[in-house]
């Protein structure tokens, strides 16, 4: 692979002050050379030279979490503010009568839907197999964390014994920047056993674990009071529930069940520094102590807590703590389109941030989140190549002294997906968009 030489009217790397009239210089091997004014930064004989214009260089987003295998569902279940049951048992419709071959375009569209919207890195949840697959064949980059669902308690084995044959299928996959991870789906699809045993392989095979958790109130009602609609599906079936002693905690056993989400999956030795915990909507005070205690890391889906009409996740509150936050779209399902900046923006509404922290969370904090951090989310030498150009207003490119960070990170949120014009990954151009008639 040939050397890569971007440059552009400015570059923003978020871990140091803005570059005005920017170079980036991209090695052979991928990753960041040099990152500074175009005089400063070397051009090499034999790099391959990309003018991005009046456009502002940024790093490769990082999506905290996705469901690319469901990707074409959008508009075909039921409305996102159905009943949060009713919508997901939609979903399983859908994906029961999906193909796998289906399920494997859906995947490889999804991967480059990201590209586009100046996605590079994905923290994916599904239970198909086919986005690590299809991450693998385009050279991608992100954890694909497999699920695992079983409630029932006495059919415990059964659902490790998949999920190891599943891993071991799938452990040939994970090479280069792709990773395998695992994902107890949530409260109301795992028993306690499983939860137990899937956090003990996780971590035996140092695997990233993942996991929804006090996204809805009726996951809340169910875990706590065992009432509601999953709590009445779980009946129908014959389920023994959460106070049942079939489920009871080997890990932190109490004399009564603990009363929250996020309680209940300390119980069973869940949560970790490797744990991601996808939406955490329905938290207290003495939940958010304890993710933090645990060291684990937030999934922050704004849009689509708000599309399922779950509430807001009390983002200034999980950062005050220190918990690691990254944004993450969820499935279009959900959201309709995979736009990062669009959650930025509700991210910055919603907890009164500014536009550099906010385009933070889809950047360097989700590449914490992730444990990531050393490897990408910012312009730094050494880190990968993960580049995309943003065309900015033309207030963006003004040349005064006032065009701070902040302005440029307002001018690429503000300017948002559409006007990504490329996207590098690991020094290889992945997407690069037609530049709109009279644009400079």
């Amino acid at each position: 692979m040939r050397p890569l030489r971007l440059s552009a009217a400015w570059a923003l790397p978020l871990d140091r002050p803005p570059v005005r009239g920017a170079a980036v210089l991209l090695g052979a091997n991928g990753r960041i050379v040099a990152v500074g004014p175009e005089a400063e930064v070397p051009s090499p004989a034999d790099a391959a030279p990309i003018g991005c214009g009046a456009a502002i260089l940024i790093p490769g987003l990082v999506n905290a979490h996705t469901h690319l295998e469901l990707e074409g569902f959008e508009g075909r279940a039921l409305p996102p503010d159905a009943p949060f049951r009713e919508w997901i048992l939609a979903i399983r419709r859908l994906k029961e009568a999906r193909a796998p071959s289906e399920y494997l375009e859906a995947a490889r569209g999804g991967v480059r839907a990201c590209w586009a919207a100046g996605v590079t890195t994905v923290a994916d949840t599904g239970d198909s197999g086919t986005v690590v697959q299809a991450l693998a064949e385009l050279g991608g980059s992100g954890i694909a964390y497999h699920e695992v669902f079983g409630p029932h308690p006495g059919r415990v084995e059964e659902s490790v014994g998949g999920l190891v044959s599943r891993l071991r299928g799938l452990a040939p996959l994970a090479t280069g920047r792709v990773r395998l991870g695992v994902s107890p789906h949530a409260p109301y699809t795992v028993s306690g056993p499983l939860y137990a045993r899937v956090a003990a392989l996780a971590a035996s095979e140092a695997l990233p674990l993942a996991v929804h958790v006090a996204e809805s109130r009726e996951e809340s009602e169910f875990v706590s009071r065992g009432e509601g609609p999953f709590a009445e599906a779980w009946r129908s079936r014959g389920i023994p529930l959460l106070d049942d002693p079939s489920h009871r905690p080997p890990v932190r056993p109490s004399a009564r069940p603990p009363v929250t989400p996020v309680a209940w999956l300390d119980a069973h030795g869940v949560l970790g520094p490797a744990t991601l915990c996808i939406h955490a909507v329905q938290v207290t005070a003495a939940d958010i102590a304890l993710l933090a205690g645990r060291g684990a890391a937030i999934a922050h889906c704004p849009l689509s807590n708000a599309r399922h009409r779950h509430g807001s996740a009390l983002l200034a509150l999980l950062r005050r703590a220190g918990l690691r936050v990254g944004l993450g779209t969820d499935s279009t399902a959900s959201v309709g389109r995979l736009d990062l900046f669009a959650e930025a923006r509700a991210a910055r509404a919603g907890a009164g941030i500014g536009a550099t922290e906010a385009l933070a969370l889809a950047t360097i904090e989700a590449a914490r989140a992730l444990g990531l951090e050393g490897e990408i989310g910012s312009l730094t030498p050494g880190k990968w190549g993960d580049v995309i150009a943003v065309r900015a207003g033309p207030g963006a490119m003004e040349s005064g002294p006032g065009v701070t960070a902040e302005a440029l990170a307002e001018a690429v949120l503000d300017a948002g997906t559409d006007a990504v014009s490329l996207t590098v990954l690991g020094g290889r151009v992945v997407h690069r968009a037609a530049v709109p008639t009279g644009a400079a």
